[in-house]
């Protein structure tokens, strides 16, 4: 009986694994277009820890789904493309920003002006939650 109550005591720190250490977020923001066109996130990733750390995905309930992307030019063709993760190199920083590395929202459910939640979905189990503003067409102020 001991043993049942002492893991059901560690649940609660097992289920909020909290981001990876050192690993902080920077001026976050989305750009909005129309309901049926997907938005772009963008931010900056800082790792001030001693181990690299890897982003696997993301989520938000103001998108159907969230995706990361690199948007590539080849041979004078601008396309976009998903990837499967980003490394944020130990003590280094990663831009997530136009025209480069971003996050794609499918079906986006916002509106400029609002701020939409965000969960960053780390390879080691972690998550990092943030909130972006949502900007129109011209992009972030």
């Amino acid at each position: 009986m001991r043993k049942t109550w002492l893991a059901l005591g560690l649940l609660p720190a097992l289920a909020w694994a909290g981001p990876p250490a050192g690993v902080s977020v920077q001026h976050p923001w989305v750009r909005y277009l129309l309901p049926n066109i997907p938005a772009g996130a963008y931010l900056t990733l800082t790792n001030n820890g001693d181990t690299q750390a890897v982003l696997t995905g993301a989520h938000s309930p103001a998108c159907g789904m969230l995706m990361l992307h690199e948007s590539v030019n080849s041979g004078g063709t601008s396309m976009m493309m998903a990837v499967s993760s980003l490394t944020v190199p130990a003590h280094g920083s990663i831009a997530l920003a136009e025209g480069g590395y971003h996050l794609m929202c499918m079906q986006p459910k916002m509106r400029v002006g609002a701020e939409v939640p965000i969960t960053l979905d780390f390879q080691d189990g972690t998550s990092l939650d943030l909130t972006a503003p949502v900007y129109g067409p011209s992009g972030a102020p």
